[in-house]
């Protein structure tokens, strides 16, 4: 899910659908082009789709970072991108997809979880708000596009349980889109901040060790019922790490985080 600017919104592939609208769609191991989407992928991950594949793995966030992505710095951005690293075959299939399908179905990540609708965050400056926006976007070659089955954007939403997946990417990209400005100044985004930035928001597992084995609560005063929910929810934890790059690099106010006087 990308921040879009309003006068982008007509520039962008695909069908923009309003939430009410209706659209077909029906994936199943019967069609002809069935796993064909899990192949030679650009595929994103935002934070919450990285924490709960290294949840559904049983693996530490750097061990799955090593072993699973690549993180790339694109032209004109100042945040890192996180793209799942696809497997050494000819195919160069995602390297979840076995002859059976998705072995991390129940964990898989919010772009395949809402396919073939892509998500949106709008800003309205005008406003000041975000809106979410949808285009439907199968690719060519999805014969489940042809399926009688219709949805509306909330009908798929509930049928692929990504709610949950939906609310964590609308704060990320709430988040993301603070650094479409450099923030860093002259340290770069490889300085010292930059690096606290990405712990925060794709490395839970150093950051819970940062908040609990460092200074962090001396200098700041969490409230005692979020600390102790902090040491065992990631979810929890990853919240308050958005929350705590916007006080860190923005001074942002945090209704979670206190400095100590």
């Amino acid at each position: 899910m990308k921040p879009i600017e309003i006068e982008e919104i007509d520039k962008l592939p695909g069908i923009r659908i309003q939430e009410n609208d209706t659209f077909s769609f029906r994936c199943h191991p019967e069609v002809e082009c069935f796993n064909q989407c899990c192949r030679n992928l650009n595929l994103f991950l935002y934070p919450y789709d990285v924490l709960r594949l290294k949840q559904a793995l049983q693996m530490s966030s750097d061990a799955f970072l090593d072993k699973y992505v690549d993180i790339v710095m694109r032209p004109s951005n100042y945040f890192p991108e996180v793209l799942l690293r696809m497997a050494e075959n000819a195919a160069k299939t995602c390297p979840f997809l076995s002859e059976d399908g998705c072995t991390v179905y129940h964990h898989r990540p919010d772009t395949c979880r809402t396919f073939p609708i892509e998500q949106g965050i709008l800003y309205d400056a005008s406003q000041k708000k975000n809106l979410p926006v949808y285009f439907y976007r199968p690719p060519d070659f999805c014969r489940g596009q042809y399926e009688k089955k219709e949805w509306t954007v909330p009908d798929w939403i509930e049928d692929q349980e990504a709610e949950q997946y939906r609310q964590m990417t609308i704060r990320w990209s709430e988040l993301k889109r603070l650094f479409q400005d450099d923030p860093w100044g002259g340290e770069g985004p490889e300085g010292p901040k930059a690096k606290m930035a990405f712990m925060a928001t794709y490395n839970i597992d150093r950051f819970r060790d940062f908040v609990f084995q460092s200074s962090f609560l001396k200098r700041y005063h969490i409230k005692s019922p979020l600390r102790k929910q902090l040491k065992t929810d990631d979810a929890a934890l990853l919240k308050f790490g958005f929350e705590w790059v916007r006080l860190f690099i923005w001074g942002i106010r945090s209704n979670s985080i206190k400095e100590r006087t």
